[in-house]
């Protein structure tokens, strides 16, 4: 969890620079992943996913879980970082009784995800926080080609 919200952190540092018109504008006019127009789709799509890996583990523990949004509304910078704060609450929460897991009851706890992909509890973990990083590093692309067209 201390690499998640490192990861979160980083991520929070690029975005609350951002002015607003380059965090809502299109960004990548030729993609096909909606996901990944603008850093403001961009953040969506990493606070959603946030929500989705602990659903993940909520079902297979048979924990309570909330439906997550297709869109968070994040208007603002700031919206992004203090919903990414709100996702990482939910992950603390997710993980209060899941502390003092073996190695075994890690590693033997599969979870099938809508992708397709197949983690055991502590890959769907490093995937969470490789997922932040690999976006918060197309978050910093944007920013180069919004500077270089300035």
């Amino acid at each position: 969890m201390d690499e998640y919200e490192r990861a979160a952190d980083q991520l929070k540092n690029v975005v609350k620079a951002i002015c607003q018109n380059d965090f809502i504008n299109i960004i990548d006019q030729e993609t096909k992943d909606p996901d990944c127009r603008s850093i403001q789709t961009v953040m969506n799509h990493v606070v959603r996913s946030g929500y989705g890996y602990s659903n993940y583990i909520r079902k297979q523990f048979g924990d309570k879980w909330i439906e997550r949004k297709e869109d968070y509304e994040l208007n603002t910078p700031e919206d992004a970082c203090n919903e990414l704060d709100n996702m990482l609450t939910y992950t603390v929460t997710t993980l209060k009784n899941k502390w003092n897991f073996t190695f075994d009851e890690a590693v033997t706890n599969i979870i099938k995800t809508e992708w397709g992909q197949e983690y055991d509890f502590e890959q769907l973990l490093e995937h969470a926080i490789v997922h932040i990083l690999r976006h918060r590093r197309q978050i910093e692309r944007f920013l180069i080609k919004i500077n270089m067209a300035h």
